[in-house]
């Protein structure tokens, strides 16, 4: 399934994510961040002297990961804009390559979302738009924020609460296939029903894991990749896109639907020259069990109120038409509170035709990244070679 194919002249020639993901108490934020970017750095047959880019998120900052790494870059980028930042970054990293501002960035990630190792305090709300207007109905926390938009999403288009559940069935299919994942039995649509209550309508298995773990991705020209780097199957950066509305849930205009994941994608596939038919693999940031199915119908795979029984058809499972959150996602491979990075880690081993459940014929995939609470949105789209 290949559409037109452009703009490969910026590559993904080094991926690789820390050693393990799940629980990691014996290593900090920062070393999370170190040990998946020596791994990507030899991923992509580099040395740390021949990067001179580097992107990560505000905390620690490019500043702190690049001094740690023992690398001076000439481009920053601290871009923060929650688990879809790393999305971003390699957008930023694209223009940044076209316009010779940089040979090679690199896009770190590390988070000790579980075991709080070196991480940054949680941020004080009491002078927040957030504690004015939405904590003292009760609203704080993802599991409490999400949950009026999918209820009001689920009666607008009608979705079933069942077919929210076979998001997370779907995924563990993937996630048995993978043995890195945190959570690999398989499960029905009566065990994720019947699963402890979290915030109605989510009960534990449609909420996403809380995980350390970290990754990193070196982006550069084709060029330069083809040039010095190693026989690894480089990775096209076809087209990207990214927007934001508002920074909380309450200043939706419409809770049913995600403008930012339109934008986003609509740019990306302008900019690759594809459409929907045209993509052969699919990542959706899956922080619940309902952001995938609003990812589906915004960007356009499926018609409005279609996405519930898409997913339970099996269209996203092993073997349907469209493999999609092939690791397993967050609901079920890990999710250490920035998830993007993970999912184009995937995107990037179903290219190489290295995944551990790998999908055949994959020449295109999508990422769709989101931030926040619905804040803000990142699409890249991805091509083999």
């Amino acid at each position: 399934m290949s559409g037109q194919r452009n703009n490969r002249d910026v590559v993904i020639m080094g991926a690789a994510e820390t050693d393990e993901v799940g629980k990691l108490p014996h290593l900090s934020t920062l070393e999370l961040h170190t040990q998946s970017a020596r791994r990507a750095i030899a991923d992509a047959g580099l040395t740390k002297d021949q990067i001179d880019g580097l992107a990560t998120v505000s905390t620690p900052g490019p500043v702190q990961v690049a001094h740690a790494l023992g690398i001076t870059p000439t481009y920053l980028d601290g871009t923060s804009v929650g688990g879809t930042s790393f999305l971003l970054h390699v957008r930023h990293a694209v223009a940044a390559i076209r316009a010779g501002y940089a040979d090679v960035v690199l896009v770190t990630h590390g988070e000790s979302g579980r075991s709080r190792v070196g991480a940054p305090p949680y941020p004080r709300q009491s002078d927040s738009p957030l504690a004015q207007f939405e904590m003292p109905y009760g609203v704080m926390g993802p599991p409490t924020t999400f949950t009026v938009p999918t209820l009001r999403f689920l009666h607008e288009t009608g979705n079933t609460l069942e077919q929210l559940a076979e998001v997370a069935v779907a995924q563990r299919r993937w996630s048995a296939r993978n043995p890195r994942a945190m959570f690999r039995e398989e499960v029905g649509v009566d065990d994720v029903l019947g699963a402890r209550m979290v915030a109605y309508p989510f009960t534990l298995l449609m909420c996403c894991l809380v995980t350390d773990g970290g990754g990193a991705l070196a982006v550069a020209s084709r060029e330069f990749a083809e040039a010095h780097g190693t026989d690894k199957p480089l990775v096209s950066v076809l087209g990207t896109g990214e927007a934001a509305t508002t920074p909380m849930v309450s200043q939706m205009e419409d809770m049913t639907t995600c403008r930012q994941f339109t934008l986003s994608s609509q740019r990306a596939f302008k900019e690759a020259g594809v459409g929907t038919t045209d993509i052969d693999h699919l990542m959706i940031y899956d922080a619940f069990a309902h952001v995938p199915l609003y990812g589906l119908e915004d960007m356009g795979f499926v018609g409005r109120g279609e996405s519930g029984a898409f997913v339970a058809e099996g269209h996203t499972s092993p073997g349907g038409r469209l493999p999609m959150n092939t690791n397993g996602g967050g609901l079920s491979y890990t999710h250490t509170g920035m998830y993007g990075m993970f999912a184009i880690q995937e995107s990037v081993r179903q290219l190489r035709g290295e995944a551990a459940a790998q999908v055949d014929g994959v020449e295109t995939s999508l990422v769709l990244g989101n931030g926040g609470m619905f804040m803000s949105a990142a699409t890249l789209i991805l091509g083999r070679g």
